[in-house]
């Protein structure tokens, strides 16, 4: 007879989080695949040494590491990291630095992020957090939203996978709307990942 938990080990999809403020998403997707047993969040890494996420992984007991710009830009060591981990999926959920073109050369098509808009607006470098909710407003749109989609060399063009809508009423402020943004966020990241994997558990 097999193992059925080695079985499950083998044939575990591995996910790798980048993340740089509080964690929310990260804290989401890990919550979400624990209750999985072939899909699971084996680390995240950020570049901020003092970014919430960490006290949330270690709450988690998710492993968790900072780096530099020169480990992420000049040296391989975030690279090696990545490689070592053997992930099938690399999740940027609140990432904020632009991804090196070689990670994404080496991870094609296994790196996705989330953005707080709905892509192809409010896209590009600068454009995260508050600064979008805050265009949405100013320009008076009826309705945002939610965009995942894959990583490419350049800040938020990589094809979408998935858009979720809300609507935007008139006297909402870009604290309203970041509310709205985060309930999306919630609701389908974890599904979007999980159907990316090919999972066939359904919770």
């Amino acid at each position: 007879m097999f193992n059925k938990s080695i079985i499950s080990q083998v044939f575990m999809k591995r996910i790798v989080i980048f993340a740089s403020g509080s964690g929310s998403n990260a804290e989401n997707l890990i919550t979400y695949f624990n209750s999985t047993q072939n899909i699971n969040v084996v680390a995240v890494l950020t570049n901020n040494p003092h970014a919430k996420v960490l006290d949330r992984c270690k709450k988690l007991n998710v492993s968790a590491l900072s780096f530099n710009k020169t480990s992420f830009y000049t040296t391989n060591h975030v690279e090696n990291l990545v490689i070592a981990l053997k992930p099938d999926l690399i999740v940027l959920a609140g990432f904020l630095w632009k991804f090196p073109d070689k990670l994404v050369i080496l991870f094609q098509n296994k790196i996705i992020n989330i953005h707080p808009a709905l892509l192809p607006k409010y896209g590009g470098k600068g454009m995260y957090g508050m600064h979008v909710h805050q265009a949405v407003v100013a320009n008076k749109e009826s309705e945002t939203g939610i965009s995942i989609h894959y990583v490419n060399e350049h800040y938020d063009e990589g094809a979408i996978i998935f858009q979720a809508k809300c609507s935007v009423n008139i006297k909402d402020t870009p604290e309203d709307i970041a509310a709205k943004i985060h309930e999306l966020e919630m609701q389908h990241f974890p599904k979007v990942v999980e159907q990316l994997l090919g999972s066939e558990v359904s919770n």
